[in-house]
């Protein structure tokens, strides 16, 4: 376990003085019913870990976008730390592998669930909060988010992702983007909407919402900011 831990905090680019809080970080709430010995688990981490999230980034786009009022800005932070980009995040990181689980949790893919990967990751930030402070907590948010604020001189204009996204596209190709409802779930009363949105036959991005209006919304934000990362290295050279 040391070794895949010095593995880990390798990849994290942070060395724990305390290797108890990230163990602690990495366990599972299902661990605490099936293995001797384990009595406590990450979400108390997780709820401080959210919270360090939040902090950092509202500080970096604060910085970074001096002009921009506040309501963009609370949209681009949700945008950023919405549950499916902490996945991907946490995935990039290999936390599933160390992740401390109830038999059950493991048989059923509990170590690639996007919400236990992204609760982990959440979980390990908030350990690294209390071992090293804000300012390694600072370090590693900051590198693990470097792809989405770099290249980006200008915040997009959230009020209006789909006619922002429609601009771009059209200004290479005729078609505009086409939206499509992939899924809808939940009661009548609380229905979620799953939206993808496609240009030329390509998926671009996915959003969710209460509402399909919302749904679209995310994935033209979605899409918005995979354009941007892909267009950011060319941009950089011919700068």
């Amino acid at each position: 376990m040391t070794a895949d831990l010095s593995a880990l905090q390798e990849r994290l680019g942070y060395e724990f003085q305390n290797l108890d809080l990230l163990r602690l970080a990495l366990t599972h709430p299902s661990a605490v019913h099936e293995q001797a010995g384990v009595s406590q688990h990450n979400q108390r981490l997780e709820f401080l870990g959210d919270a360090v999230l939040q902090l950092i980034l509202t500080r970096e786009l604060f910085l970074q976008y001096p002009t921009v009022n506040e309501g963009p800005l609370t949209k681009a932070r949700a945008h950023l730390v919405n549950r499916r980009t902490l996945a991907e995040l946490g995935q990039r990181l290999e936390l599933g592998g160390y992740l401390v689980l109830s038999r059950g949790e493991d048989t059923s893919g509990g170590r690639e669930r996007p919400s236990t990967l992204a609760d982990a990751f959440e979980a390990v930030l908030g350990a690294v909060f209390l071992d090293g402070g804000f300012p390694a907590a600072s370090e590693i948010v900051l590198r693990q988010f470097q792809d989405m604020f770099q290249g980006q001189g200008v915040i997009p204009h959230l009020d209006n992702p789909k006619g922002e996204l429609q601009e771009m596209l059209q200004s290479k190709s005729p078609d505009p983007p086409r939206y499509q409802i992939e899924s809808v779930t939940g009661p009548d009363h609380d229905r979620l909407f799953e939206c993808a949105v496609f240009h030329d036959g390509v998926e671009l991005g996915r959003g969710r919402g209460k509402s399909k209006k919302t749904a679209e919304g995310e994935a033209a934000l979605a899409a918005l900011t995979r354009l941007r990362a892909s267009q950011a290295p060319v941009e950089n050279q011919t700068g």
